[in-house]
């Protein structure tokens, strides 16, 4: 009923908004081979049984610039299952230099109904409601 996601915040929009983990695909890898070393490059922690959800193409704008993506969504375990309890887990992302981010679990629900939180990439939701019915 929940799903790892970080903050984010575009500045020139003043908008808070909510994206699962991942990652750029780098040449030779798969998406679920991106998958599990992101997860060990930001969390520090390993990922088993992924499961292929779907593919989710995002056309946004982000602090000012457009951007477009095709983003391959999985769900997956973590081997250690400490991670479950923990509320936040500290991330850390290396491409522009070394920059701290909280990862948090955030159930399903809060990203739905009058009061909900942004989550990102579009028509996420929809792919795991399909996928849980």
């Amino acid at each position: 009923g929940a799903i790892l996601v970080a903050e984010c915040r575009d500045p020139v929009k003043g908008e808070t908004f909510y994206r699962p983990l991942g990652g750029a695909i780098e040449f030779g890898e798969t998406s679920a081979e991106a998958l599990v070393r992101e997860m060990r490059e930001e969390l520090d922690e390993e990922i088993k049984a992924l499961e292929y959800l779907g593919t989710l193409e995002n056309i946004f704008t982000f602090d000012g610039a457009a951007g477009h993506e095709i983003v391959q969504v999985y769900d997956a375990r973590f081997t250690d299952p400490t991670v479950y309890g923990r509320g936040v887990l500290a991330g850390y992302e290396a491409d522009a230099g070394v920059e701290e981010f909280t990862a948090m679990w955030m159930p399903v629900e809060s990203f739905e109904g009058d009061d909900a939180r942004i989550v990102y990439p579009n028509g996420l939701l929809e792919l795991l409601r399909s996928r849980a019915a």
